[in-house]
């Protein structure tokens, strides 16, 4: 009995040590918490905490940049561009209509590249350098034109046709009658109704132009008009237009930007393409779908096939660049690619 009561006693003093030593740590703890400082504040400091200087074009034009193609593409559209309007400000540059005559009174037609005729001359002796260049001044202007008209046509009719529901049905009707028409016998039709000319092509081009644009809009709008947001600004009164250009338009900028940088080698096309069936431009001025179209007559030539190789390159060059550059800018203005 003895052995278990200084067995107990023993336990008991251990116990009583450690509760004794728990007591102590717990009052060290207490007294270090209530020995605290204020941490210092300061309320410009809280104010950046909630800033970001992210801006949506700085980071479309930062993820477009690193891309290395679209970056050559675009000097090279840049100084293609650049040098087509300086061309005729250069020195020793010649009339794209002036015909050329040698010793003997005769027309230097078909001369190949030279020092002084570096791209040759055509069957009645006019410089093919200063014609390419002028040709690519007019089928830009038309491309640049029908692109700003298709745009602007394209985007108001493509937001109404999507958002506004009561405007869905005569829309829809406009588009089916518009769209059953064949744009080239459109453009058959106004070139023979019409003066030949630039402006008529441009008519003509822009006429329906705009319904691929219209339906490529409105497609979009329908998948984003009833979120969460927009219901809310609907609910609260918000007025349409603002809730268009506020909430809509904005997640449609690298779609739109695509379809407008298609647009201009797509007008360029069709301008060729009328110009080769023989019911573009008249001679006159001065076309790319003039000079393939005069080129495509002597490829048979092997002596004057530079004829259609140089406007083919000066259009090849324009089309390729604007596809990689209107691609590579619509996948940079994508939000899901920005990383800030």
């Amino acid at each position: 009995m003895s052995f278990f009561k200084k067995s107990a006693d023993m336990l008991g003093d251990k116990l009583n040590e450690k509760l004794a030593q728990d007591l102590d740590e717990s009052a060290v703890l207490n007294d270090e918490a209530l020995a605290f400082s204020f941490a210092e504040f300061h309320p410009e400091a809280a104010e950046r905490g909630g800033y970001s200087n992210y801006s949506y074009w700085r980071a479309t034009l930062r993820a477009f940049f690193r891309n290395k193609t679209a970056v050559f593409f675009l000097c090279l559209m840049a100084v293609t561009l650049l040098f087509t309007f300086v061309q005729p400000l250069l020195p020793g540059q010649k009339d794209p209509l002036e015909v050329h005559y040698g010793e003997w009174g005769l027309p230097l037609n078909n001369v190949p590249p030279n020092g002084e005729f570096w791209f040759g001359t055509n069957s009645i002796g006019q410089d093919l350098w200063s014609r390419i260049w002028a040709g690519t001044r007019t089928s830009l202007f038309i491309g640049f034109s029908v692109a700003v008209v298709e745009a602007v046509l394209g985007i108001l009719a493509g937001v109404l046709w999507g958002y506004v529901r009561k405007l869905d049905f005569f829309f829809t009707e406009l588009y089916n009658v518009l769209d059953n028409i064949p744009q080239t016998l459109l453009l058959i039709l106004i070139s023979y109704i019409m003066r030949p000319g630039v402006s008529t092509i441009i008519f003509a081009l822009s006429l329906t132009g705009w319904l691929g644009m219209a339906r490529f809009i409105r497609n979009q709008i329908i998948i984003i008009r009833d979120r969460d947001y927009n219901l809310a600004s609907r609910c609260l009164g918000v007025p349409t237009r603002r809730v268009i250009f506020r909430n809509l338009l904005p997640y449609l900028v690298s779609v739109i930007t695509m379809r407008m940088a298609l647009a201009i080698p797509g007008a360029i096309g069709s301008e060729v393409f009328v110009t080769y069936i023989g019911i573009g431009l008249p001679v006159s001025i001065p076309s790319l779908g003039n000079l393939i179209q005069t080129g495509r007559s002597l490829m048979q030539m092997a002596v004057l096939r530079y004829q259609l190789i140089f406007p083919v390159a000066v259009l090849a060059v324009i089309t390729i660049s604007f596809y990689i550059i209107g691609n590579s800018f619509a996948d940079a203005a994508d939000p899901k690619n920005h990383v800030n």
